[in-house]
């Protein structure tokens, strides 16, 4: 791990010996340590070298450690600060704790006592975050009408969609169930110049065989028993704009000829009448078959399957774009506990992260929803997570978890570096503005804009153009 991606923590003790000890746990931990021995020396320290935390004494020569929390949390809201405190002066670091101070420890205290606060300490800022860089982030533009994400299938998929938004071209789109394909319908729709006419949608796996013809194109004041009146079909409910034909290979052989013949005449003629109406809409398929295979083997027509396949959108699987799950994570939080700050801990993430989720992103909602009503309310963890998830955590778990932490690392840092270079591209090259977007100090920001190697043209100034050359 390069040094900028190291957690930083000062340690603040007028004792050398002490800020020696912390430093040399902090460097067995792996984090980047520096020293004050003043609450003075270390508000100067904060603005160009702004730590993750701070260990500090609660009784310092002047400034006391509870005046450097205070300080401190208006500079870096997001930094984690623990007291060092005698046995004496407890009940003022109690004190502490309900200004933001994270924890305390007694002196003397244990070496392994302090290797597992500043742990907890460091693993609660990787949280934090997360959090603060997964939710209220994603642009209008990258939901797209709650399509989610900024892993490369998803943009593929993004871009695919505004190609198409201003098109009347058939278009087939594939994926797994789960994978959001009506939502990619509704963005195709009413992203375009047709978001004012009719978006109908069609569940074609759910039509009653004997009732298909009659529902999509209509029928006739007694063509069977109970037409006690003529009702237009959803072809003619869609003139002028989609209709949506949810999974498309459902549909028997008998049906996909009427369908085809619709599509090339553009009309349709309703069950029991001899007259057509004549429809002009725009189609949208999807399936979660291969429909190749299919024409292939029979089961579906070939002159059909050209038809609809004049342009084809592919939705990944979630576990193909397992960079997503966190921002959908916090996505769906938004939805299901708006306002409510729940946090998701690092091993609920992980959990999360290498389940295979064969359904897919309404499984993941499924799952969150679940988790919210279950929930206290506070956090999400393990044991809030449906079975499926526990059982295969346990079953597999140890094997995997190396894999899966290193994704999530690399996850999460791709969706930082994404978060900062909008962010920018919002404020206009303003780093003064970005740093307040994104809730971190200037020197933070510089920090990061170094670690994912965001160049900023004319950068002598406040402002400037992006540049990005993605950390290798």
């Amino acid at each position: 791990m390069s040094e900028e991606m190291k957690t930083r923590l000062l340690v603040v003790d007028d004792e050398q010996s002490i800020r020696r000890l912390c430093m040399t746990i902090g460097n067995t931990l792996g984090y980047v340590c520096t020293e004050a021995e003043s609450a003075e020396a270390a508000l100067r320290r904060l603005e160009s070298d702004a730590p993750d935390l701070i260990l500090t004494d609660l009784k310092l020569p002047a400034m006391s450690g509870v005046e450097l929390l205070k300080q401190t949390k208006r500079l870096l809201p997001h930094a984690e600060i623990a007291i060092m405190t005698g046995h004496a002066s407890i009940e003022s670091a109690v004190d502490a704790m309900k200004l933001g101070a994270y924890d305390y420890i007694e002196k003397p205290f244990r070496v392994e006592k302090m290797r597992l606060l500043l742990q907890r300490m460091a693993e609660k800022v990787h949280l934090v975050t997360e959090n603060e860089f997964l939710r209220e982030r994603v642009t209008t533009e990258d939901k797209l009408d709650g399509i989610i994400g900024t892993s490369a299938h998803i943009q593929d998929v993004l871009r695919m969609i505004a190609r198409l938004k201003d098109t009347r071209t058939p278009v087939l789109i594939s994926g797994e169930s789960g994978t959001g394909k009506e939502l990619a319908a509704r963005a195709i729709h009413f992203r375009g110049s047709m978001a004012q006419t009719p978006f109908v949608a069609v569940d074609c796996g759910s039509l009653v065989p004997t009732l298909m013809e009659s529902e999509l194109f209509g029928y006739e004041k007694g063509a069977f028993t109970g037409a006690t009146k003529s009702k237009a079909g959803l072809f003619q409910a869609a003139n002028g704009g989609t209709i949506f034909l949810d999974e498309i290979g459902e549909l028997p052989l008998e049906m996909q000829a009427k369908l085809l013949r619709v599509l090339q005449e553009k009309e349709v003629r309703p069950v029991g009448s001899n007259e057509r109406a004549t429809v002009d809409v725009r189609v949208i398929a999807a399936t979660n078959r291969d429909l190749e295979a299919a024409y292939r083997a029979g089961t579906f027509r070939k002159d059909l399957y050209f038809r609809l396949n004049v342009v084809t959108v592919h939705l990944p699987s979630l576990r193909d774009r397992r960079s997503d799950i966190p921002v959908l994570v916090h996505h769906f939080l938004d939805r299901y506990a708006k306002g409510s700050q729940i946090q998701v801990t690092p091993a609920a993430m992980k959990s999360l992260l290498q389940y295979d989720w064969p359904g897919n992103v309404r499984e993941l909602e499924n799952c969150i929803a679940r988790a919210v009503t279950l929930g206290d309310g506070r956090t999400i963890d393990v044991a809030d997570l449906p079975p499926a998830i526990r059982a295969e955590q346990a079953e597999g778990g140890s094997a995997r978890a190396p894999e899966s932490s290193s994704l999530s690392t690399t996850a999460l840092a791709e969706m930082e570096r994404m978060t900062i270079l909008r962010v920018f591209e919002q404020a206009h090259g303003d780093k003064a503005l970005a740093g307040k977007m994104l809730g971190i100090s200037r020197a933070t920001l510089y920090r990061k804009l170094k670690r994912y190697n965001i160049a900023l043209k004319g950068d002598d100034g406040d402002s400037g153009e992006v540049e990005s050359t993605p950390p290798s």
